[in-house]
């Protein structure tokens, strides 16, 4: 399938640079109808839900996993975003041709400069395509009190932020922004920004109608911000990513699945891994494990009927998956009402919610 189809123009005032605030404040595309749309905000949720539906969420937890280092005279931006171990982690960097084997990158912030730094790590490998492997000096379970410290959130390249030593690097708040208020599991290093929209006041509301919330996590890689550099979907390669899916949270599908209600995914991530852990005969099935699952237009989902999501970037895996779900042409006219009242795009940006029209049982 020829990439260019996903292709669309955005001004780039449109592009969210913070979230709404409060969170539920946000705008909501209401696509849960064929044939219809209707503009929201996302407090409006509850008037789309139903007693008996099953909302399915996302509770990876995002790490500081961008780094700010220098070797030598070159100073290079680092995002992890795939573990290989406790202390060795794939990465994008900036700067990396400046980079050589067996290299050691010093680590800094806005009080502590590379020179002082003890936080430090070794390039071990370079790869065109899964960037730079390197592996830090600390032991396994310091690592996370360092990033921590030396750490910022890994926003996507669209939204700018200082660099340290600037005296700005903290005048965002982005460690709890890009953090969803029902994060558990630490290992993401990019948001299931779907779930970012909701706040304790409105999840409360959810419980209160009779709709049943349950958990799966996937550790969303920075991946996920990649464009797709080829000229057919075929040749795109998908990073993988950790997830797990509980027995419990399966019986508990599997049975509104059988009784006929809804399965409600917040987010692509809970898409891609509740498709990634079905069975043939549409039973979801534990999982514990990578996925590098690619979803394009003509897919036949089997356990999803309803998704709430951000909106994508263009040629972007995640609109190519969306389409996927409601149908191309519906998408891109959705995505041309969303730019014509100025709805704000990507991570931080609003939200729609679109029905499945391409099922298996359909």
């Amino acid at each position: 399938m020829k990439v260019d189809i996903f292709d669309f123009e955005l001004d780039k005032d449109l592009i969210a640079k913070v979230p709404a605030n409060p969170r539920d404040t946000s705008r909501l595309l209401d696509l849960s109808e064929e044939g219809e749309i209707k503009d929201l905000h996302f407090y409006d949720l509850p008037k789309l839900l139903k007693a008996g539906d099953v909302m399915v969420f996302n509770d990876t937890k995002v790490i500081p996993a961008r780094l700010y280092g220098q070797r030598g005279e070159a100073l290079v931006e680092v995002t992890l975003y795939h573990p290989e171990d406790g202390i060795s982690w794939w990465s994008f960097i900036k700067n990396s041709k400046r980079l050589h084997i067996g290299d050691v990158i010093r680590f800094y912030t806005d009080e502590i400069s590379a020179d002082e730094s003890t936080f430090c790590a070794e390039v071990m490998q370079k790869n065109q395509e899964d960037g730079v492997l390197i592996k830090f000096s600390c032991a396994a379970d310091d690592l996370g009190k360092l990033l921590e410290q030396y750490g910022s959130m890994p926003l996507p390249p669209y939204i700018k932020r200082d660099k340290p030593l600037k005296g700005l690097w903290n005048r965002y708040n982005d460690k709890e922004d890009y953090q969803t208020v029902y994060a558990k599991h630490e290992g993401a290093v990019a948001a299931p920004t779907a779930g970012l929209h909701f706040t304790d006041r409105l999840l409360k509301e959810i419980d209160t109608m009779g709709v049943k919330r349950v958990f799966l996590t996937l550790h969303v890689g920075a991946g996920t911000f990649l464009p797709v550099k080829t000229d057919d979907t075929e040749n795109h390669k998908m990073h993988a990513e950790y997830g797990v899916i509980s027995p419990e949270t399966c019986a508990i599908i599997n049975e509104a699945k059988k009784q006929g209600r809804r399965i409600i995914a917040v987010g692509t991530t809970s898409v891609r891994l509740l498709e990634s852990a079905a069975d043939e005969n549409g039973v979801l099935q534990p999982f514990c494990g990578e996925t590098d699952i690619f979803i394009t237009p003509g897919y036949k989902f089997k356990i999803l009927d309803t998704i709430i999501t951000n909106f994508h970037l263009p040629k972007s895996t995640l609109f190519m998956l969306i389409c996927a779900i409601g149908g191309l042409e519906r998408m891109q006219k959705a995505y041309r009402h969303a730019i014509e009242n100025k709805y704000r795009f990507y991570s931080y940006g609003d939200s729609c919610i679109i029905k499945c029209i391409n099922k298996v049982s359909c």
